[in-house]
């Protein structure tokens, strides 16, 4: 096997891993509740939001640092930090403790993602890659689509096996990975702004503690809006000094493009519609149906199929019919499965009729949307900048899902009941993406992927 391709089954399976991870432990929350004594919803909610906010704050930066110190070395130590989260998780005594493995995992998860397309995309001629990140990109589909029945095997035995099972993994690739990956790097890169990046994730932790602790506190409550003006505070100031550091985690010039600002709108709304979905469906199925997270992964995974088909083809249709008319529509089926959970679910409804049709649009909605977003947010920039503004965007997607699990909770924790406000929070959120993505305007020419040059590719 030539040299190239066996770089790239290291940077899929390391990809892979990392976006498994994320389907798989929304998978366990129940077990995770029920394991912690019947832990709430807003403490296990930092199982999922933790991860989320270390993950979209150092996406960027992590990027930046790997082009100036060396790809491969970035990497292989990103491999090591997220097993060494992956097995704290696994023996994790606490929520607290897991929640801290989790911001572990994140730091890992970060260097992997920006790391492993700038490592791929040197060794391809350009004929060949579309075709190499085509496969790298389809991995995390992949990953979606087997997340859910995997999780629901693995927490039949514990959900401890769901982090653990990355160990064997992560250690084949990082051995792998050291024999074959080359070092590349960037000298002329500038230090990433490790300041903002902080006061980044500190604001959307504020933001994030606000919404759910908000039911306990009260929404006037002094330690709610101490919460909210902290997040406000945070976010002005990191707004601020992103116009002035030089390498900012977030370049403002980018979000004077209209097609590319709103494309990462869209994609904040949208992702929080989907991270609504994913985990009200999960509490849906076993709290007020009582089926096990097995029977709960199997019933999931169909979405999830339906969206690596679709997505195929809306890389094929985007050139014909342009990214933001199938962003827009893929949005607006995606609120239509949320109508028709909040017309049709209740406790008494049967799968087929009831969460079924709901499952089958939203899969449909994510392969039509998400590939479009990335397109247009890429094809709205110069091709030196098509790595950098898919990093932002996918910090805007893990900002969303931040949002939508923030929000969820916070519904929940008023009335635990209310799975018809969760539905109307992903209605409301799809539809408002959908606005956002016809919004977007006429982009170039759909590309494949960020194929940017190497000393682009992690920023």
């Amino acid at each position: 096997m030539q040299p190239r391709w066996k770089i790239l089954i290291v940077v899929s399976v390391a990809v892979f891993m990392a976006s498994l991870d994320v389907f798989i432990v929304n998978i366990a929350f129940p077990e995770l509740a029920r394991d912690f004594g019947e832990t709430d919803v807003a403490a296990l909610s930092w199982v999922l939001n933790g991860y989320a906010i270390v993950f979209a704050a150092l996406l960027v930066p992590l990027g930046r640092l790997a082009d100036r110190i060396g790809r491969r070395r970035v990497f292989l130590a990103g491999l090591g930090v997220f097993m060494a989260g992956s097995a704290l998780s696994g023996a994790a005594p606490s929520v607290e403790t897991l929640v801290a493995a989790r911001v572990l995992q994140a730091v890992g998860a970060a260097a992997l993602l920006p790391t492993s397309l700038a490592l791929l995309l040197p060794e391809f001629d350009a004929s060949e890659r579309a075709a190499a990140i085509g496969i790298w990109a389809a991995v995390g589909g992949i990953a979606a689509a087997a997340g859910p029945v995997a999780g629901g095997v693995l927490v039949e035995g514990s959900w401890r096996l769901v982090f653990l099972v990355n160990l064997p993994i992560g250690a084949a690739a990082a051995l792998y990975g050291a024999r074959v990956l080359r070092e590349t790097r960037d000298e002329s890169a500038r230090s990433p702004d490790w300041i903002g990046t902080a006061v980044l994730a500190g604001a959307i932790g504020a933001l994030a503690l606000g919404l759910v602790k908000a039911p306990d506190w009260g929404w006037g409550g002094d330690a709610t809006l101490a919460a909210f003006a902290g997040a406000a505070a945070g976010l002005a100031w990191f707004w601020t000094r992103s116009g002035r550091h030089p390498a900012p985690v977030v370049d403002r010039s980018m979000l004077q493009v209209r097609s590319f600002a709103m494309a990462n709108v869209a994609a904040v709304l949208f992702s929080a519609a989907f991270a609504t979905m994913l985990l009200a469906g999960v509490l849906f199925m076993t709290g007020v149906w009582g089926d096990s997270v097995l029977r709960a992964g199997l019933q999931i995974a169909p979405g999830p199929i339906m969206a690596a088909v679709f997505a195929a083809r809306a890389g094929k249709a985007a050139n014909r019919v342009g990214q933001r008319l199938l962003a827009g529509a893929g949005s607006a089926v995606f609120a239509l499965g949320g109508a028709w959970w909040l017309w049709q679910l209740d406790a008494a409804a049967g799968y087929a009729g009831g969460m079924l049709p709901g499952m089958l649009l939203t899969g449909v909605g994510v392969g039509l949307t998400l590939p479009s977003l990335a397109s247009a947010a890429a094809s709205s920039l110069p091709p030196t900048r098509f790595a950098t503004g898919s990093a932002v965007l996918s910090m805007s997607r893990q900002l969303g899902m931040v949002l939508g699990v923030a929000v969820l909770v916070a519904i929940l924790g008023s009335d635990p009941t209310d799975f018809d406000g969760g539905w109307a929070l992903m209605v409301v959120a799809a539809s408002l993406a959908s606005v956002a993505a016809l919004a977007i305007g006429p982009v170039r020419v759909a590309v494949p992927a960020p194929a940017a040059p190497a000393a682009e590719a992690t920023t």
